[in-house]
């Protein structure tokens, strides 16, 4: 199957290139300097899975932008992830939601929970275009099976562990990660990660006394983010979890369920310097575009 095709939006040629940098292994990324330029692609192309939209930009911001896509008959299904350093408030990430957007990151952000969920995204519209394509029906679909086994690579290549739960809360993926973590041996039944984690009560309900993060993201479409929690491994051995949780929402903007990334507080020094060392040469790589890009050669 072909990879994706990503629309990333943004008047910052250095962003774009750093986009292009964190995507590009996975994902054929078009770009566009403003978003009159983005619409001008959308109107030639039907090919596009996801958008990465910046909200400030001249002219047209992304909010702006994002109304109007929503509005061109052909496109109103597509995903759309806000990306913005600016406008990373309560009310401005309610006004994407608003606009129709279905993620909304703040800078800096996670390369790899980035990447993760453009992933999920994705898999999203090539799932709607196959129904269309077959009325509905993609039961025993090959390329359907394809979608979910490059979403199940991509998850397996993150260095943390990954679970993805319904709406209802119950996991229906975990990454092998996950056990190691939790020095099991093999994995074990989502339950017990749950009640670990502080997830469920021992009627297996989610936790109303004092909501626990997974609760958050799926009742109130909050994020929490390396959340420390203390728990009692398989092996008897006690230890900390920095844990992260963020909603997922189907293309209607209802949430379906929520992503969680696991890490041992041990490793987050060695994450953390993987990540300073990853940003920096991506910004290094965009002023290096923008200085060729403003050379008078050029």
């Amino acid at each position: 199957m072909p990879k994706p095709n990503v629309l990333a939006v943004d008047d910052t040629p250095a962003n774009l290139m750093s986009l292009e940098a964190v995507l590009g292994d996975d994902y054929n990324v078009l770009r566009a300097g403003s978003g009159s330029a983005a619409i001008s692609i959308l109107e030639h192309r039907r090919d596009i899975d996801v958008i990465l939209m910046d909200v400030h930009m001249p002219g047209m911001d992304g909010f702006e932008t994002t109304s109007r896509i929503k509005k061109m008959s052909d496109c109103k299904d597509i995903p759309i992830i806000f990306v913005t350093a600016v406008y990373k408030e309560d009310p401005y990430v309610r006004q994407g939601y608003e606009a129709g957007g279905i993620d909304y990151f703040g800078k800096p952000y996670d390369p790899d929970i980035l990447k993760l969920k453009v992933g999920i995204y994705a898999s999203y519209r090539q799932k709607a275009d196959l129904a269309k394509r077959q009325g509905g029906d993609i039961k025993g679909s090959e390329q359907l099976l394809q979608v979910g086994r490059n979403l199940s690579r991509m998850l397996e290549r993150l260095p943390l562990g990954v679970l993805i739960t319904d709406a209802r809360g119950r996991i229906c993926h975990m990454t092998d990660e996950v056990s190691r973590i939790f020095r099991s041996v093999r994995p074990s039944h989502g339950d017990a990660y749950g009640e670990i984690l502080g997830w469920w009560n021992q009627d297996g309900q989610l936790t109303k006394d004092r909501l626990s993060s997974l609760a958050q993201a799926l009742q109130e479409g909050r994020t929490s983010q390396n959340e420390p929690i203390q728990v009692a491994c398989f092996d008897g051995t006690r230890q900390t979890i920095l844990s992260s949780t963020s909603p997922l929402r189907g293309l209607d903007q209802q949430i379906v369920g929520a992503v969680i990334l696991l890490q041992e507080h041990a490793d987050t020094k060695k994450i953390a310097e993987d990540l300073e060392h990853r940003v920096t040469r991506l910004i290094g790589l965009g002023v290096e575009l923008e200085q060729l890009e403003q050379s008078p050669h050029h």
